[in-house]
């Protein structure tokens, strides 16, 4: 499902930037979300700082997961217990399939810088796992509450054994009340946002991290720190002063 920002049919010529967020059917419509009537409310949220011109004109792309499938889809390893462990190819879907069909059919700017990558829970460990293995295609990664624990931390080994990773901009989050596994914990989420830390990312200057008081791993939390997390990733570029043109007689 794609949002299109309002003045995308009038101008006809301007390219956009992109953001995908994974579990799509909990993105836009809550007829079709996992807990019906709970859903991300992206679009309402997208609409309203637009025309309090917070934030830059998007396009967003809301990816469906494929059902039972979820698990696997969005899991990098497989274990014995839970299975899993697909993730690659899930990835080369986005990659090679899904991102030259939008372009064919979006004016989408096709940079790094311009695209962005999200999810929540399975979804964000999805969205770190591709972010850090393509860092020249997803410049900006929105990862909301994910899930650190899975097959033992291995995200985290794999962060610790890159060698030079490039520094995209992100958005990490974890709600207090959100327990441990199968869900994100706090706990988990710090042990992420310090490794970060230590690998170079800078909090304020290419990460924020946001520990929501209260907060519960649902869609209901992770729809009202949508908001928040449009402004860090793609924020109104500002505006550059007219020059004062003075014109010099002979």
């Amino acid at each position: 499902m794609v949002y299109l920002p309002p003045g995308y049919a009038r101008d006809t010529r301007r390219p956009y930037p992109v953001l995908y967020l994974h579990d799509g059917q909990n993105v836009f419509d809550g007829r079709t979300s996992y807990v019906p009537g709970q859903y991300w409310r992206v679009r309402e949220s997208a609409d309203e700082l637009l025309g309090r011109r917070k934030i830059e004109p998007l396009i967003i792309a809301a990816v469906y997961h494929g059902g039972e499938n979820r698990l696997a889809e969005y899991t990098p390893t497989k274990t014995r217990k839970l299975g899993g462990g697909g993730l690659a190819a899930h990835g080369r879907m986005m990659v090679d399939e899904l991102r030259p069909w939008l372009a064919a059919r979006y004016r989408v700017l096709p940079h790094a810088r311009h695209t962005g990558l999200g999810g929540s829970s399975l979804g964000g460990l999805a969205t770190l796992c591709l972010g850090l293995e393509h860092p020249k295609v997803y410049g900006k990664l929105a990862i909301f509450s994910p899930s650190v624990w899975w097959d033992h931390r291995v995200v985290l080994k794999r962060l610790q054994a890159m060698s030079q990773p490039q520094r995209q901009r992100i958005w990490l989050d974890i709600g207090t009340a959100e327990g441990d596994a199968p869900f994100s914990s706090a706990r988990d989420v710090r042990l992420l946002k310090a490794l970060l830390v230590t690998r170079g990312w800078r909090e304020g200057r290419n990460l924020h991290y946001l520990e929501a008081d209260g907060g519960t791993h649902s869609e209901a939390a992770w729809a009202a720190r949508v908001p928040e997390m449009l402004e860090w990733l793609y924020p109104r570029a500002p505006r550059q002063p007219l020059l004062n043109i003075v014109q010099v007689r002979p």
